[in-house]
């Protein structure tokens, strides 16, 4: 079977030439797309699996001292969602997606779920195609500098700024939608933290769940 030009040149980003070039169509394709093919959702399913034993097994390998508890923040930084729409965004992964028109309409290919669960798919069409030590290869190669970098303490900001207020006696922050702005495809999301004492901040993102993250840190930042 043979490629499409988009296609052919996305396996040059991934630096990975398919075996079986049907798991990598499959890998692109999204729900919103009926294809015979199936769509992306168990390899990413799958992907999601092999990511968290790369990253788990080269986290312990690079620090042999770590505790649990410092290795668990870590390894969320590398491997949650937003993580994984950065990579398919430094390799344009989103130019190669079969979409449905809907999901081209409402500005898909630029949405960060649906980038990062098509990158866990391409994880997993590399496993299956060529084996865990290829697929590992592809993944430290496209992390790269993100695992040499992840914050000694990247604990979310949340979970930190809630433990701050508990260990002050307070209840746990407030967060707030304070405003939202921009088109349906691509909004923006304004979101306050607030303490009992009344110490808040705000942060914007193309998220909530960001929104708030940013809005933590920034206000953790000001208690510090």
């Amino acid at each position: 079977m043979k490629l499409s030009a988009d296609l052919k040149a996305l396996q040059g980003r991934l630096g990975h030439e398919f075996s079986d070039p049907e798991l990598l169509i499959r890998a692109v394709t999204h729900g919103s797309i009926s294809s015979a093919r199936g769509d992306n959702q168990r390899l990413e399913f799958l992907g999601d699996r092999v990511l968290g034993l790369v990253m788990a097994e080269t986290l312990l390998a690079g620090d042999k001292t770590a505790s649990e508890g410092q290795l668990a923040p870590r390894y969320n930084a590398l491997v949650r969602k937003e993580a994984c729409a950065d990579v398919a965004r430094q390799i344009d992964l989103g130019a190669a997606l079969k979409l449905g028109r809907s999901e081209q309409l409402s500005g898909g290919r630029r949405k960060q779920a649906l980038l990062g669960d098509a990158m866990e798919a391409v994880i997993a069409a590399v496993y299956l195609d060529a084996g865990v030590e290829a697929a590992r290869a592809m993944i430290l190669r496209l992390w790269g500098v993100r695992i040499d970098t992840v914050d000694e303490d990247a604990r979310d900001p949340k979970t930190s700024l809630q433990e701050w207020a508990q260990a002050r006696g307070m209840p746990p922050p407030r967060y707030e939608e304070t405003a939202r702005t921009g088109p349906d495809h691509a909004p923006e999301f304004t979101i306050r933290a607030s303490l009992a004492d009344g110490t808040s901040a705000e942060a914007t993102a193309p998220s909530k769940r960001q929104a708030e993250q940013a809005a933590a840190r920034t206000l953790l930042d000001g208690l510090a």
